[in-house]
């Protein structure tokens, strides 16, 4: 017991002079203990460690980097690969080497990997295209088998319930919380119950367009997950007849995605990532895409760093409000949350009553369900959030 925890120590400290353990590595454990060097010792000058020095990098050698990916895959899992592989690009810079068809194929997919391929869109050779294709296809994939039948169940379950009827036509439909606190009147003391003279339920789904989704995404390089995750989101909305989605995309240019919604793969490699925030050029296109305001969610999924006329935006806001729309501002989509962004942008919109929050994707379809229903989504944040 006291080895194996000796053991463990030592990989987590990471050997050298300096580390205390006294221990040494052997098989195995001396080649996962490389592959992590290669990364997180990286510019700390290394040491000497058991079955050969440990040093950090890995160079801008290809092949290097290739018997790299292999060996953090046969050694660790998938979800700790696709962490290596996020850090290993930022920390040693390897962007440059995703551009070769060779180092795509061997990588784990994973959001992270298809923002940074999104970003390097405009500057990718065409021999690694079909191969980045590949990749982000893979991972849409995923996202989609993950979300979308509980996003389509949580939005078709919100519009049957949003639409309120005196006349359910099964017992299922009944809205038992309204149906007895309408009947109060009819209590029966002696029977110890209520009369239910007058049923509250939900109508049946209808085929008609029931509402309208806008979408308004900060295609910022720090926004990347975000905007893969919006993409299939808005994908699968697009998908419901009783929605209108609309996807428009921004960084100091707007551009609308939504004849793309069908094909999320072209849709993300129609994004643009990196460059400078106009919040407020974006909301006003989106304004004109709103015909019905009242029956209308407009979701800004922005870190809020606006480099447009900020009072402008504010003002748009506050009109898109006024008139009826539904507005949620997202300062994030993603797993991460959002540590960087406009605190005083973030108060402004929460101060005229519309709510700024990160969202992770699992809470996304819960989220579009209160948005439709028309509950107040800063209670529903803080009750899904803690926030």
């Amino acid at each position: 017991m006291n080895d194996e925890r000796m053991r463990r120590w030592r990989l987590v400290l990471g050997g050298g002079d300096a580390d205390g353990v006294g221990f040494g590595l052997q098989g195995d454990d001396a080649h996962m203990d490389a592959a992590l060097a290669a990364v997180y010792d990286h510019g700390e000058g290394g040491g000497a460690g058991t079955g050969g020095g440990r040093e950090g990098g890995l160079g801008a050698s290809a092949p290097r980097v290739a018997r790299w990916l292999g060996d953090i895959r046969t050694y660790f899992p998938a979800t700790v690969v696709q962490v290596m592989q996020k850090d290993a690009i930022e920390r040693l810079n390897l962007t440059r080497l995703l551009l070769e068809p060779e180092m795509l194929e061997a990588v784990e997919p994973d959001v992270h990997l298809v923002g940074t391929l999104l970003a390097l869109n405009k500057v990718m050779p065409d021999q690694a295209r079909e191969s980045a294709r590949a990749v982000v296809r893979t991972v849409v994939a995923e996202l989609e088998r993950r979300l979308a039948q509980r996003t389509r169940a949580a939005v078709a379950g919100a519009l049957d319930r949003s639409a309120r009827t005196h006349r359910p036509k099964r017992t299922a439909d009944i809205d038992w919380d309204r149906t007895i606190r309408a009947n109060l009147k009819h209590y029966l003391p002696d029977r110890n119950t209520v009369v239910p003279s007058r049923l509250v339920g939900y109508a049946r789904r209808r085929r008609a367009v029931q509402r309208e989704v806008v979408l308004c995404v900060d295609q910022s390089g720090s926004m990347a997950a975000s905007v893969v995750y919006s993409g299939v989101f808005g994908a699968v909305l697009a998908s419901m007849r009783s929605l209108r989605t609309s996807l428009v995309v921004f960084d100091t240019a707007v551009v609308d995605l939504t004849d793309q919604l069908h094909d999320p793969v072209e849709l993300l490699f129609g994004a643009q990532l990196g460059g400078g925030t106009d919040i407020n050029r974006a909301v006003a296109y989106c304004q004109g895409l709103i015909t019905r305001p009242a029956d209308s969610i407009f979701v800004l999924v922005s870190d809020l760093y606006e480099g447009g006329v900020r009072q402008e935006m504010l003002r748009r806001v506050a009109a898109m409000k006024e008139a009826g729309v539904q507005v949620i501002v997202l300062l994030a989509l993603s797993d991460e949350g959002a540590p960087f962004y406009d605190h005083e942008n973030a108060a402004a919109l929460a101060a005229m009553g519309v709510p700024a929050f990160a969202c992770t994707p699992d809470a996304f379809p819960g989220l579009m369900a209160a948005a439709i229903e028309r509950r107040d989504i800063g209670r529903w944040a803080e009750h899904t959030f803690g926030a």
